[in-house]
């Protein structure tokens, strides 16, 4: 497949697309703004030494995935895809190529969930401007962009709280990225957020200072009535002691369960061989063996770990039902999922104690239970090992009778 040919043949007919349907109104998102995404496609599959075809797929897929503004805004990703559909087909390139050019371009959507390397950095090229030095023009030709669609001006502070809210659930996909622009997108998301707050202030104080005070006293007040050091403390506190009994509450069952097999070994191969010569021993040695048997069982099912299903819903996160603090709840579940729940969760303070609190609950359960069991452990083990003694002093006793 002569892949390099056609993405020459390619770049002319996207070209041609954009200045044959040129609209002023795409301010943004236009030739220019393709043309960089290829750029930082070409970038990020050259630090990956990607093969031609991957190559071809990747760098096919950015030069598509703007197109659809062209036909319908609000499902451009779908419709880029199908003019790739159809240009690519026209070409003779393979079916699972198409496949994989159309699934790089749908993977742009909103909020992004790309499977894969190339889906990867298709999405992470197209959103490379946020961890830029250019974040800033950009971010601007965009809402010229919004303002020439809309046909009214957008508000600086609405817009940059929606900006701030696309920073905060955004990521980036692969190393690579992470790596080079993670400090920058920090540093843009702090400008917003500075200048968000500077924003509010002056609104603050241009309407009413006096009720600004009066919300600080309100403030300081929730504040005292509920110190967040103290109750951190408490937390922090109550999980140590909890994880500490946890590992003596596990020790105990090893020293019971290694106690009980050297028993079970002393028994099997001493004992039992000298049962038909000493007849009067048989059943004590079956108690003895039936009381070690019964306290390693015990042992074991107070060490048994247990595990959940691992998986939680939206639903689950929105009715603040979910502890996201214990592993069992979110093991089975994708990075981008439990990140979004993490999110939430840091975000609302009553649902972070809620699920303090429910993990705490759930080790005293946990605590609960091996404790029950490891004490049926020690009393079996206890009142057997005397029952047994005093079986053997019987039976010797009758003997010598």
């Amino acid at each position: 497949m002569q892949y390099r040919e056609i993405l020459d043949q390619l770049r002319a007919h996207v070209a041609n697309l954009f200045q044959s349907n040129k609209d002023e109104r795409f301010i943004y998102h236009n030739l220019h703004h393709t043309e960089q995404v290829v750029e930082n496609a070409v970038r990020i599959g050259n630090h990956y030494q990607l093969s031609d075809k991957d190559f071809f797929i990747v760098t096919a897929a950015c030069w598509f995935h703007d197109l659809g503004y062209m036909v319908d805004c609000g499902q451009h990703e779908a419709k880029g895809a199908e003019l790739a559909d159809q240009f690519l087909k026209e070409r003779g390139v393979d079916q699972d190529v198409i496949d994989e050019v159309k699934g790089c371009i749908l993977a742009t959507k909103m909020p992004q969930q790309p499977e894969g390397l190339l889906q990867q950095i298709v999405c992470d090229a197209d959103l490379f401007h946020l961890g830029g030095e250019s974040f800033k023009e950009k971010n601007k030709l965009m809402r010229s962009e919004v303002e020439a669609f809309t046909g009214y001006k957008v508000d600086k502070g609405r817009w940059r709280e929606k900006t701030i809210a696309l920073f905060k659930v955004h990521h980036y996909h692969t190393d690579y990225c992470q790596e080079l622009l993670n400090e920058k997108k920090a540093a843009n998301l702090a400008e917003l957020e500075s200048k968000m707050n500077e924003k509010k202030l002056e609104v603050i104080k241009d309407t009413n200072i006096s009720l600004a005070k009066e919300e600080q006293k309100e403030e300081k007040k929730k504040k005292n009535e509920r110190p967040e050091r103290g109750v951190e403390t408490m937390f922090r506190i109550t999980s140590t002691n909890h994880q500490r009994l946890s590992d003596m509450a596990d020790n105990k069952a090893h020293i019971m369960i290694s106690t009980n097999s050297i028993i079970l070994s002393v028994i099997l191969s001493l004992l039992l061989r000298k049962l038909e010569d000493n007849p009067h021993l048989i059943i004590p040695t079956l108690l003895l063996l039936i009381i070690c048997v019964v306290t390693m069982v015990f042992s074991i099912l107070a060490t048994r770990p247990s595990i959940p299903e691992g998986v939680f819903t939206a639903d689950d996160i929105k009715a603040k039902r979910v502890n996201l603090l214990f592993f069992g709840n979110f093991y089975r579940m994708s990075l981008p999922d439990y990140e979004n729940g993490m999110i939430k969760l840091m975000d609302d303070r009553d649902f972070l104690y809620g699920s303090l609190i429910k993990d705490v609950y759930s080790q005293g359960v946990v605590l609960g239970r091996k404790y029950r069991l490891l004490r049926v452990a020690y009393n079996v083990f206890m009142f057997g090992i005397i029952a047994a003694v005093l079986a053997f002093i019987v039976a010797a006793a009758a003997v010598t009778m």
